[in-house]
């Protein structure tokens, strides 16, 4: 009755699990996958702990980032025959063409890929060193955007519009009108990262309001504030990431052992304010996705 424009706490929550990213070790985490086996019962865990769809930055199997066909092919396919989840491609990259990253989605055909909405500092802070313990440009100019999008339409891969600042979401609109953005908008809220927006609840509340009508939109965190700010999505109606990518922690000091753990914890705070959590198959047809 009170819902506001992509404010409705009684719609099904997607969860999406970010099973390694690309940043992180084993020495950092031991849970964190290389070899397709392991992101293949990574992704079973997170599935059985209530997960409709997981995100993959491909490694080699001794663990280094890749982006070549034959690591996310392999990837994919381990995943696929473990278990029903729905597959999200990252292209995001530093220093990597567009060409290589259309290469594999061309090749193995995701459901979904994430989609970088703009270019932005992007560092990490230690309170502890008070320093940088890294910092770059994230470079995603608008005709990079458009390329890829426009072979993401091409080949019926649904774009995640990962938004990590208000003119990050601004850049929505005008593709929009432009048609090669279409409905339903699939957008990720990044929160948290230094050069991007801060991670608060006031920030959280700004981005949404800003979305454009009838967006399908998450949020997603960094470390402990994942929590919060995840909390803060659930009762506003939004769906919701975790994953190793993100965070490792369960609780101050408590170490997540897998991915599923991450996914059980996600999936209890949504049921105790009520939100139904969103299967697979209903997220498939929310989404229009044409592919596994």
């Amino acid at each position: 009755m009170y819902a506001k424009p992509n404010q409705d706490p009684s719609r099904a929550a997607m969860i999406t699990c970010a099973l390694s990213g690309v940043v992180a070790n084993r020495a950092q985490c031991p849970a964190i996958p290389y070899t397709p086996e392991e992101y293949a019962a990574e992704a079973r865990r997170a599935y059985e702990a209530g997960a409709a769809a997981v995100h993959i930055h491909a490694r080699t199997p001794t663990g280094e980032p890749s982006f070549e066909v034959e690591d996310y092919r392999a990837i994919r396919d381990a995943i696929v025959a473990e278990c029903p989840v729905i597959i999200n491609f990252s292209t995001g990259a530093v220093g990597v063409s567009v060409e290589k990253r259309l290469a594999y989605l061309d090749a193995v055909r995701p459901a979904v890929a994430a989609l970088n909405m703009g270019s932005m500092n992007y560092a990490k802070w230690s309170d502890k060193r008070r320093d940088f313990v890294f910092d770059f440009v994230f470079q995603n100019p608008i005709a990079e955007i458009r390329a890829l999008l426009a072979a993401m339409n091409e080949w019926q891969i649904r774009p995640e519009c990962e938004c990590f600042d208000t003119g990050h979401v601004g850049t929505l609109y005008p593709l929009i009108e432009m048609g090669m953005l279409r409905a339903p908008v699939q957008v990720s809220l990044i929160m948290g990262v230094v050069g991007g927006i801060p991670g608060t609840v006031e920030n959280l509340m700004h981005q949404v309001g800003q979305l454009p009508p009838g967006s399908d939109w998450e949020v997603i965190s960094l470390s402990l504030d994942q929590w919060r700010l995840l909390a803060a999505a659930a009762a506003i109606g939004g769906n919701v990431r975790v994953g190793l990518e993100d965070n490792f922690y369960l609780s101050p000091g408590q170490m997540a052992r897998s991915n599923g753990e991450l996914v059980e914890k996600a999936a209890r705070m949504l049921r105790d304010i009520g939100r139904p959590i969103a299967g697979v198959d209903e997220c498939r047809a929310r989404l229009g996705l044409a592919y596994p």
